[in-house]
């Protein structure tokens, strides 16, 4: 793990949360805004629901669900709920922020775990070169020789707390709801 790639993994929540604040103040949301952003805020949920009921982590590596599409479905679903509020604050600065965050904080976490998968699960290697990083396949791997679909657990939801992301997400579109109804928007 490199220098900034340790800094990075130990500062994503405390700036996700930074980042909410500067979010709330900036935002600009009216209904139609907050419509649209919906339009990648409950995809991005879903996806990040469905992949935490596939990843057994450290356990083995995660080639059903959504990871047979993409090697990063949970952070490609936060990066689709990202944009999706980018699009309900109305405000480019937002958008350029959080592309930055994504840039500066999450690639190098990516690159990360992936060197973490590739040491622990020798058929990771295959799985990279048939899956890509975060831009879906529009077919299932054949690297996941069962059911592509695989079996969602719902214990593996609980346990990884996926939850926490649409009570956010709720709580966030709220605050929303009601800065738009005190500035009359």
């Amino acid at each position: 793990m490199t220098g900034w790639s340790k800094i990075a993994r130990r500062i994503r929540v405390p700036m996700g949360f930074a980042l909410v604040v500067l979010y709330l103040y900036l935002a600009q949301p009216t209904w139609r805004s907050l419509l649209w952003g919906s339009l990648g805020i409950v995809p991005g949920l879903l996806l990040r629901a469905r992949a935490s009921g596939h990843v057994r982590k450290n356990e083995a590596l995660a080639t059903s669900g959504p990871y047979a599409y993409t090697r990063n479905p949970l952070y490609a679903g936060s990066l689709l709920i990202g944009a999706g509020f980018a699009v309900a604050s109305r405000s480019w600065g937002i958008g350029l922020a959080l592309a930055a965050m994504f840039v500066a904080i999450y690639l190098p976490v990516i690159r990360d775990e992936e060197s973490f998968l590739r040491d622990r699960f020798p058929e990771f290697e295959e799985y990279a070169r048939q899956v890509p990083r975060m831009l879906p396949r529009l077919s299932p791997s054949p690297v996941n020789k069962n059911d592509p679909r695989g079996r969602f657990c719902f214990d593996l939801y609980l346990k990884h707390r996926e939850y926490n992301a649409a009570a956010g997400a709720v709580a966030l579109i709220l605050v929303l709801i009601a800065k738009m109804t005190l500035l009359g928007k």
